[in-house]
């Protein structure tokens, strides 16, 4: 079931939210440094991860499935926002080099189709990154986040269902050590603990961030003068 995009931005605009929203956006920097040029596509709720990249991007737009709402952004400019049905994607085949599927995936009913759509519109040689939440973490019992919702995953079950839909996957990290807390307390500690306990500690991470590239499988080709199989016709029978 699809978690309402009035739920998800107004955890975004909580202390908690501001916190998790920089810790991930640590992530997703360290994964793609340079997005120069490049065609991004966020979808699901992408806007607190897509703000970064606007200034050096080619394009970004973000889409939100139409069982989920929509929301206009960013709130200067035109909109980069659109509604879509998750499992018919209104762009062509190859239009983006770079997607980020973020409360998105453990919400969706039927995740194939959606995976599929998104292989078809991204590039030969783009990259995927797919955000859940971790089934063995915290955030996964807490439903005061948008990640306390959904079906998680673990880190294998995740890499087997990207590979089950034609991606590879090239890198998979966690995030969101400390517990979802409200505490002011908890907070505060986060940030020195998130980096040390990412490294040593990885299994007690709240989500699961994986990138993956689009698996294009080579053909071997006929030799023109290979002969064809031909069949002998069945002579009649007489009456």
């Amino acid at each position: 079931m699809w978690r309402d995009v009035i739920d998800i931005r107004d955890f975004y605009e909580t202390p908690l939210g501001h916190q998790s929203q920089r810790f991930i956006n640590t992530q997703l920097a360290r994964l793609w440094p340079d997005i120069k040029g490049q065609n991004v596509l966020g979808l699901g709720y992408a806007i607190p991860y897509l703000t970064d990249f606007l200034n050096n991007a080619a394009r970004v737009v973000t889409t939100m499935p139409a069982k989920q709402g929509v929301l206009r952004w960013p709130p200067q400019g035109g909109s980069l926002t659109a509604l879509v049905d998750d499992l018919n994607l209104p762009f062509q085949d190859l239009s983006f080099d770079r997607v980020i599927l973020i409360h998105a995936l453990e919400y969706a009913e039927q995740t194939r189709p959606l995976l599929r759509e998104v292989w078809r519109i991204l590039a030969g040689s783009g990259r995927l990154i797919v955000v859940v939440p971790n089934r063995r973490g915290l955030w996964a019992r807490f439903e005061h986040t948008p990640f306390g919702h959904g079906l998680p995953y673990s880190g294998r079950q995740l890499s087997h269902a990207l590979r089950d839909n034609m991606f590879t996957p090239i890198n998979i990290s966690r995030a969101l050590v400390m517990p979802p807390f409200r505490s002011r307390m908890v907070q505060s500690v986060s940030s020195p603990c998130e980096s040390i306990s990412t490294r040593h500690f990885p299994i007690l991470g709240g989500i699961i961030i994986a990138e993956a590239t689009k698996q294009i499988y080579a053909g071997t080709s006929v030799n023109s003068t290979s002969r064809m199989r031909q069949y002998v016709p069945f002579p009649k029978q007489s009456p």
